[in-house]
């Protein structure tokens, strides 16, 4: 595979992001095309993207708040979004099907970590599925148990990691 690169989003990558979206979680569970909008357009410093041969493969989204509990709903449209906050939310990690399995989500998630510190947060937060909880632990996060989040009618795990 070629070296692709992970660069901060641009507005033209909408339509990219929101069909590794769709393709990435169930229907009831992936952000609008009309959400990722608003995310790129309010908060493109918390939006990151891998790019390989100038096509979008895999995206990171998120929002920023004071505070802890990430369970609101609302928060995803970036009602209560705060640029300021202190902690960083991951609304999205999705690798486009096509490229998954090769490290990509990995390295996005790393170096969105990094970039978080950079912009001097606190802590980075998300909300992730049981299976998943080991993945996000081997990037550093941990597990703060089962969160009242009934998000797309599932079950979810609050995730953290303090920088």
């Amino acid at each position: 595979m070629t070296k692709y690169t992970i660069r901060m989003v641009d507005p033209d990558d909408l339509t990219a992001c929101h069909t590794i979206e769709a393709l990435s979680f169930p229907a009831a569970e992936a952000a609008w095309a009309s959400s990722l909008e608003k995310r790129i357009n309010t908060y493109p410093e918390g939006f990151m993207v891998a790019e390989l041969d100038g096509r979008v493969i895999a995206q990171v989204n998120s929002g920023s708040t004071c505070k802890d509990d990430i369970t609101d709903e609302e928060f995803k449209q970036l009602i209560g979004h705060d640029p300021d906050g202190g902690n960083i939310v991951i609304f999205s990690l999705s690798v486009h099907p096509q490229y998954r399995k090769l490290g990509i989500g990995g390295k996005l998630l790393d170096q969105f970590v990094e970039h978080a510190r950079d912009m001097g947060k606190n802590k980075v937060l998300l909300l992730c599925k049981e299976d998943l909880v080991n993945y996000y632990a081997r990037h550093g996060f941990a597990d703060g148990g089962v969160s009242a989040s009934t998000h797309g009618g599932a079950v979810w795990h609050e995730m953290f990691l303090a920088l």
